[in-house]
């Protein structure tokens, strides 16, 4: 919980300075893994569906962020009231959704170092 707040504050601070910019936040594996469970938030693996067949974290949902029709499906499959958490296999692809989903109006985490650090760190697969 002191994570959310300490980002609502970063979001407030960047309000009150006049930042046009909507950012997201890049996380580490731990922090990526806490969102998950205490956020609830929304996991996301913006991969193409191969990758995502050959391994994926549990409970993620596979939205392709090269497929035509990215943003429609995330504002149809996601819901804007809660976090959404990103990744992809190395994090350039998960940073290129991160910011068109918060364009979108939503609050993004993305996985920094993506699925190869979750692997690195020994977190489970599926």
């Amino acid at each position: 919980m002191k994570l959310w707040k300490w980002l609502v504050s970063l979001f407030v601070a960047l309000a009150m300075c006049g930042c046009q910019e909507k950012l997201f936040i890049s996380v580490d594996v731990a922090q990526f893994e806490r969102l998950l469970i205490e956020e609830k938030a929304q996991l996301v693996d913006v991969r193409t569906p191969q990758e995502f067949a050959e391994e994926h974290i549990p409970g993620a949902l596979n939205i392709d962020v090269k497929s035509e029709n990215f943003t429609n499906q995330c504002v149809n499959l996601l819901n804007k009231k809660l976090p959404v958490a990103v990744y992809c296999r190395s994090g350039r692809r998960s940073k290129v959704a991160a910011q068109q989903l918060t364009n979108l109006g939503f609050l993004v985490y993305d996985l920094d170092k993506g699925i190869i650090e979750w692997r690195a760190q020994g977190k489970p697969l599926e």
